[in-house]
Formats: C-alpha cells, sequence, structure tokens
C-alpha cells in the first residue's frame, strides 16, 4: 500500500509532518514540490541592517571624520 505523507527538507534532512500508519520499515520516493527560493542580495551591506536600539547621531559621525595624520608631514587642510 502507498502512502504519501507531507514532510519538509532543509539542511539535508527530511522532517516528516506526520507518522505513517502501520510502517516501521519501507524504502521511500522523495519529490520535491515548489522550492523555496530565498533572496540573494547583491549589496554586501545595506542600510539598518546593523541597527539596534542605538541607532547613530550626527555627533558619532563627526568624532570618527578623518581630519589628516599630523605624522606623516602631509599638508591635508
Amino acid at each position: 500500500m502507498l502512502q504519501s505523507i507531507v514532510g519538509v527538507y532543509k539542511n539535508g534532512k527530511i522532517q516528516l509532518l506526520e507518522l505513517p500508519s502501520d510502517v516501521s520499515e519501507s524504502r521511500v520516493i522523495v519529490t520535491f514540490l515548489e522550492p523555496v527560493k530565498s533572496k540573494i542580495h547583491k549589496q554586501i551591506m545595506q542600510f539598518g541592517m546593523f541597527s539596534g536600539n542605538k541607532q547613530s547621531t550626527e555627533n558619532d559621525f563627526q568624532v570618527t571624520e578623518f581630519h589628516g595624520d599630523t605624522e606623516d608631514s602631509l599638508d591635508w587642510l
């Protein structure tokens, strides 16, 4: 007797959503239906990906602004 059981394939494993009745061991045929497509982001970084409870302020950007290196003997002004 053939039985169809719904399951999910993820990370190389199959998880059945219900157990087959009266089967302790059997050969199986796995058919993949409508694969879930993961979104592939072309950008390495995007706005908001590192956001949390504390957001950057204008002062944070002023503190990290580069004003030249006084030890490199170059005129940065």
